[in-house]
């Protein structure tokens, strides 16, 4: 039995919290958790993914060990990483995640050769037309046709969406990942669909609905109106 109560894991109505306690080494706080997560027992049915939110209280991570964290937690293969917080960070990623934070409104349609970036997310209510171009830091929302590029999450990301009252993409990315119009064949004209990054890292369209399981802390902003 694990005595040490470095690692609490607790059940929300949206999926788990854990609890990292910040007094005792990152190393030794990483085999508790490692020996948690083995012993704990996860739903067995592989279309059930859990939430995960992560607390590390006045502990700063590292991004080295925040990577080290990230796949530990993902080594349980139900579990998704919906956030990693901490009640500490550098100025510079305080002033980061305000401005990837905020979202632009955006009235106009994105024409060939023009681009349209935003440091947030993007709520764009227009279409992308072929050889337009939108990036944003965060999400893009496309209340129009998407029949350009979208390049959601540009400065590293991976966890952002990109959805479109009308999917048509000519190229989409997320982060440094990237499908191009061949790879989407079949996905073309899909209406109110979302594009977002698989666990092996492909991107994937899906309906709006797939969003719940997959990222849940958009729920109240597509329920806010999208």
């Amino acid at each position: 039995m694990i005595k040490s109560q470095n690692v609490m894991i607790k059940g929300t109505k949206d999926g788990i919290l854990l609890r990292l306690d910040d007094s005792c080494s990152f190393q030794d706080l990483m085999r508790e958790l490692e020996a948690k997560l083995s012993f704990q027992r996860w739903e067995e049915e592989e279309s059930h993914k859990i939430s995960v939110r992560v607390h590390t209280g006045n502990r700063y991570l590292s991004e080295d060990q925040r990577e080290e964290l990230e796949k530990l937690i993902r080594s349980a293969k139900h579990l998704i990483i919906e956030s990693i917080e901490s009640d500490v960070m550098l100025k510079s990623e305080w002033e980061r995640k305000k401005r990837e934070s905020e979202i632009s409104l955006v009235n106009k349609i994105v024409r060939s050769g023009q681009i349209l970036e935003t440091p947030g997310d993007l709520l764009l209510v227009g279409d992308v037309n072929p050889g337009g171009v939108v990036r944003a830091g965060g999400n893009i929302f496309i209340l129009g046709a998407l029949s350009g590029t979208a390049h959601a999450g540009c400065y590293g990301n991976s966890e952002a969406v990109i959805c479109a009252a009308k999917m048509n993409p000519s190229q989409l990315r997320i982060s440094e990942y990237v499908s191009l119009a061949s790879d989407l064949a079949g996905e073309h004209g899909r209406e109110t669909a979302c594009a977002f990054l698989g666990p092996d890292n492909e991107i994937v369209i899906e309906g709006l609905h797939a969003l719940k399981g997959v990222r849940p802390q958009l729920n109240r902003f597509m329920e806010g109106g999208f």
